[in-house]
């Protein structure tokens, strides 16, 4: 099914095989794509590290954890809302259906939700600070993020409704006839991007408590999520539950709690409550740095070392 945007491009249309390698079930762009986006996030978030006061052996051994998990949340959340797609005739449940990855069918919240949960978990048994961790890993979830929708464009999939606009994209759905539709993956992608620059550029250079770029985030994608999913042809419903006579878009409902909560802590934390700059994890990282440095470098008398030691003995 060849792509275009006549209303850019003219005539140019490109006509990608979903299927990179043609070997078992397929290597598909959509799992190369995903993991290039995975790659990128994790190498920026070493990158990124020192500046929440956290060590690149602290990313890797979180991401080992965390990518098989938000994997297996991803599809969980999928096929939860979808749930009637993995029905036999006689109403049973198709289980070699369910965990068939390779058909399609992940969902980013079940990641991030999933992802959330072993942070919880990790920073917990580590004794780091849970909201300094998840500050640093909402940067390597952007890009990721940002990237990871380009596997949408070449698999020809979740773009929006129909549209005149000159940025319209047109799929073809048979050999002579298309649809001129809302590239929603590229407007999802472009507003990560955005989120991102600010996350790195803005937010962070001035973060005032360990949180803050977590609140912004969920603030933020969250806003674009509940307008690009109302754009959407194939948004997950709730379980056919209905407001005011529309279905209830799962993701769109989460979005706008998430703004709504991320908003009310971002709004508590920084005009009712004052936080002491020491009480970031990264100054606190670095003063225990400096008071190692400064006692290797003027170490204790020999007679107030043994003084403090009797005092200690006794």
């Amino acid at each position: 099914m060849p792509i275009s945007f006549p209303g850019l491009f003219g005539d140019w249309e490109c006509n990608i095989d979903p299927i990179a390698i043609h070997i078992g079930h397929g290597v598909y762009w959509y799992g190369i794509i995903l993991a290039l986006g995975m790659l990128a996030g994790l190498l920026l978030c070493m990158k990124q590290a020192k500046r929440f006061g956290l060590t690149e052996d602290n990313v890797l051994d979180m991401v080992l954890w965390a990518v098989p998990a938000c994997i297996v949340g991803a599809r969980l959340y999928y096929v939860l809302f979808y749930l009637d797609l993995y029905r036999r005739a006689d109403g049973s449940l198709d289980w070699g259906s369910m965990i068939a990855v390779w058909d399609g069918g992940l969902a980013i919240y079940g990641a991030v939700i999933m992802g959330f949960v072993v942070a919880v978990l990790y920073t917990r048994k580590k004794k780091i600070k849970l909201w300094a961790m998840t500050d640093l890993c909402v940067l390597g979830l952007l890009i990721g993020q940002t990237i990871g929708r380009w596997g949408n464009f070449v698999n020809r999939e979740a773009f929006g409704t129909e549209t005149t606009l000159p940025w319209r994209m047109r799929l073809w759905t048979s050999a002579y006839q298309y649809i001129e539709v809302h590239p929603t993956f590229f407007y999802e992608s472009l507003w990560n991007l955005i989120g991102l620059l600010l996350l790195l550029f803005v937010i962070t250079k001035g973060r005032r408590f360990d949180g803050e770029n977590t609140c912004f985030y969920f603030l933020w994608y969250g806003l674009g999520r509940t307008w690009v999913e109302s754009l959407r042809t194939d948004s997950l419903y709730l379980f056919g539950w209905t407001f005011m006579g529309s279905p209830i878009r799962v993701s769109q409902a989460l979005s706008i709690v998430m703004v709504l909560v991320s908003a009310c802590a971002l709004l508590v934390n920084l005009r009712f409550r004052h936080h002491d700059p020491a009480e970031l994890l990264v100054n606190q990282v670095a003063a225990a740095a400096a008071e190692s440095a400064e006692e290797e470098e003027y170490p204790a008398p020999a007679a107030e070392q043994e003084e403090t030691d009797n005092g200690s003995e006794n």
